[in-house]
């Protein structure tokens, strides 16, 4: 009897596997103009490794069918313009996988004989310091949870300062330098339980299923992009399946949820999506003293209104709350040093993009609503702070790109924007760590404008590429309102291998709208400056594999510096959770001027192999930097966020159509903190002398797909801190137990996770 049940279940295995191989899909999509958007048609399209292919009709689409589940390469060429790759293109029995491409005109070829495919995207918004990331990249990598924002975090020149957050310091600039973009709306965090007037959180509310890729800018971005110094982020979101509908439902590390998508009419398409954080179950069942939960809700739909016309309506939400436990008298000492966050944020817009002879223009009003509420109570439940503010921005943005020539192509751009601001804000009188007073009582409403114009033309002659742009920058609530900002790009094409990259521009950013709420005196601020320059080199060791070396130099000005803490420049704040141990700092309550100043220079070695015939894939960075920040006491100080070497190694295998294997490993040294004195005070001439241990921790991950005729799986099991070592971060004291802690995380931290595509 044995026997015939192992033979039963042996047999049952062999037919699903082999039914698994029998399992086939499609890959459909488009290929247009990378300037003008018109469709390019006979484009040949092919499944790299197979027979597979088909050539684009009059409208530019493109359909292949019977093409093996697994991960593929797709391949498109035409005459006259440069040939794409595609990699990571997860292919299943459920669904199309949709892959559009862009493709640039060929100027010059210095090998008529050799046409190389390019793996690997440029642009002429981003044309230097810019790396792209495709969605099957950012769901596997170890340790990420699927998170769009700590994908970046194994790219060159990032830092990731505290554990648990996803706060992006940038060559050497604070949190609240980084821009976000979602599907061409300017978004102000993309994070839940977001830090105001900063960038981070500890996990992005952007549900990675709708992403078709990011491309992350770190220094040199074009003057389109502005009022942020150090970094851009744009995400593109896909359109919905538009041949029937279907869905998908997730449990993740974090959270579960489901995501819908399908026709609407003849001519459009949806996807929505609803997650909930099951954080506040692990949470409770631990015994932790505070509880977070959330739920973030998106949902695009796409409509083509003619042939030449597209709209888009996005809409985004994010519910997130923080509960404490205080049933006992441990829970309630640790939760009075936590900064409680509870907040609601609703963003999105409509989006029309016209087709026109020679180019397109997008037009985009856009939407974001930040409510906050952050709190913190003593042990007695006594509060000790409490912020309650509104943050509404509405805007109307128009963007166009058109082919002067065939080798000249120009950007230009309108932007306005209309804020709301409400700031109510209790803080009776404290006495931070360095023995300084802190208090304010305020309850403020107000509004403000704020606009911006570009221009940019990339010009080609033969090998030399240029992108020369000019940016105008106004904000009526500082009194110094006016900002223009030039900008230079070089790139020089030594051979069809090599090429050398310059860059060198002016960029302006207004102070964070907390910050000018707070004290009326900050209205006085100036835009901070920073000024950038950069030089690199890339080499193509084979079609899917590059290398790349960078140097850059930032010098700031005008960085708000507090007038009471004289040790205190605001490029040191907006990372972690804040609260009293910080004396608010990143809320910017004490009263500023522009005298801040600052500098960072650095060096980035890049090298990446994208998954193409060879099924291994990989990634390295090593990253050198140095920040140092000067406030009114005259003083040049290491930056608060400054890690001087970081280190990525992170890599993969797929085993043929089912297994994956992927691991990364980081290392990083410690970043500068304050030592305690002997009566645990602090003390400011000490300010950022001492740095914290250096980190390094292995992740793992090992990926399972299971194809079905209506359903597709995809099972993981992610293991963090592989060795399990201790987190290093910087030393707080902890009252209640009379010590210093140095040490924080949860060690290794297994999890698995589940998707079924339907």
């Amino acid at each position: 009897m044995k026997i015939k049940i192992l033979v039963s279940v042996l047999l049952l295995f062999a037919l699903s596997v082999y039914s698994q191989n029998k399992m086939a899909g499609e890959i459909t999509g488009k290929v247009i103009d990378h300037t003008t958007n018109t469709p390019l048609i006979a484009a040949n399209v092919m499944v790299v490794g197979t027979q597979l292919g088909a050539a684009t009709n009059a409208d530019g689409e493109y359909r292949i069918t019977n093409v093996p589940v697994g991960v593929q390469v797709v391949r498109v060429s035409v005459i006259g313009y440069k040939t794409v790759v595609k990699s990571d293109i997860s292919v299943n029995s459920v669904k199309p996988s949709v892959v559009n491409f862009e493709l640039a005109e060929t100027v010059i070829e210095f090998d008529e004989l050799t046409v190389r495919p390019e793996y690997f995207e440029s642009s002429t918004d981003r044309p230097i310091s810019t790396q792209t990331q495709s969605n099957e990249e950012i769901r596997r990598l170890p340790g990420g949870f699927e998170d769009v924002v700590r994908a970046i975090s194994i790219l060159p020149g990032v830092g990731q300062v505290t554990g648990g957050r996803n706060d992006l310091i940038v060559r050497g600039g604070a949190p609240s330098e980084n821009l976000y973009v979602v599907d061409g709306i300017e978004i102000p965090n993309i994070n839940h339980f977001g830090t105001q007037g900063a960038s981070g959180g500890p996990i992005s509310f952007i549900n990675l299923d709708f992403v078709s890729g990011t491309a992350f800018s770190s220094g040199g971005f074009g003057a389109r992009y502005g009022d942020k110094l150090s970094s851009v982020l744009t995400l593109d979101l896909r359109d919905g399946r538009d041949d029937r509908w279907g869905g998908k439902g997730t449990i993740a590390a974090s959270q579960f949820g489901l995501d819908l998508e399908g026709p609407v009419g003849n001519n459009g398409s949806t996807l929505f999506s609803a997650r909930r954080s099951y954080l506040d179950f692990i949470f409770k069942a631990n015994g932790f003293g505070f509880v977070p939960e959330y739920w973030d809700f998106l949902s695009k739909t796409s409509f083509d209104l003619s042939k030449n016309d597209q709209l888009r309506v996005l809409g985004i939400a994010a519910l997130d709350k923080t509960n404490f436990l205080n049933d006992t008298e441990e829970n309630r000492y640790d939760n009075s040093q936590i900064l409680g966050s509870s907040q609601n944020q609703f963003m999105g817009g409509i989006t029309w993009k016209h087709i026109f002879a020679g180019g397109f223009s997008e037009m985009t009003l856009g939407q974001s609503l930040v409510d906050y509420d952050y709190f913190q109570n003593d042990t007695l439940q006594n509060p000790l702070f409490r912020n309650l503010s509104l943050e509404h921005e509405t805007s109307l943005t128009e963007n166009v790109v058109f082919n002067l020539t065939k080798s000249t192509e120009v950007t230009t751009g309108l932007q306005g924007k209309f804020v709301r601001l409400h700031s109510d804000i209790y803080l009776p009188s404290m006495v931070d760590e360095y023995g300084f007073p802190v208090s304010l009582v305020l309850d403020e409403r107000t509004s403000a404008y704020k606009g911006a114009g570009w221009v940019q033309v990339a010009q080609n002659w033969g090998p030399l590429d240029v992108v020369a742009g000019l940016r105008y920058d106004y904000f009526n609530m500082i009194d110094a309102k006016n900002a223009v900002s030039p900008r230079v790009s070089f790139r020089y094409a030594l051979s069809n291998l090599t090429s050398v990259k310059m860059s060198a521009g002016k960029f302006y950013q207004a102070p964070s709208y907390v910050w000018l709420m707070t004290n009326s005196a900050n209205k006085k601020l100036k835009h901070i400056t920073a000024n950038q320059y950069i030089f690199g080199i890339e080499h193509l060791l084979r079609d899917d594999t590059i290398v790349s070396i960078e140097a850059y130099y930032k010098q700031y000005d005008n960085y708000p510096a507090s007038l009471t803490r004289e040790y205190l420049v605001l490029a040191n704040t907006g990372a972690g959770y804040g609260g009293a141990s910080e004396g608010y700092v990143s809320f910017g309550i004490d009263p500023m001027v522009s005298s801040g100043k600052g500098k960072a220079h650095g060096a980035e070695l890049f090298v990446q192999k994208k998954f193409s015939s060879s099924p291994l894939y990989g990634t390295f960075s090593l990253s050198y930097n140095n920040a140092r920040f000067t406030a009114l006491d005259g003083i040049e100080r290491a930056g608060s966020y400054e890690q001087r070497w970081i280190m990525n190694l992170g890599g993969g295998y797929v085993f043929g159509q089912f297994w994956e294997l992927s691991t990364r490993i980081r290392y990083a040294t410690g970043r500068p903190y304050t030592p305690y004195e002997p009566d645990f005070s602090r003390s400011p001439e000490k300010f950022n002398t001492l740095r914290v241990q250096d980190n390094y921790f292995i992740d793992l991950r090992i990926d399972r797909r299971w194809y079905m005729e209506k359903i597709s799986l995809i099972t993981y099991i992610d293991v963090q801190n592989l060795l399990n070592r201790d987190v290093y971060d910087v030393p707080s004291f902890n009252l209640y137990k009379g010590t210093i802690e140095s040490t924080g995380g949860v060690g290794i931290l297994p999890s698995i996770g589940i998707s079924a595509e339907f």
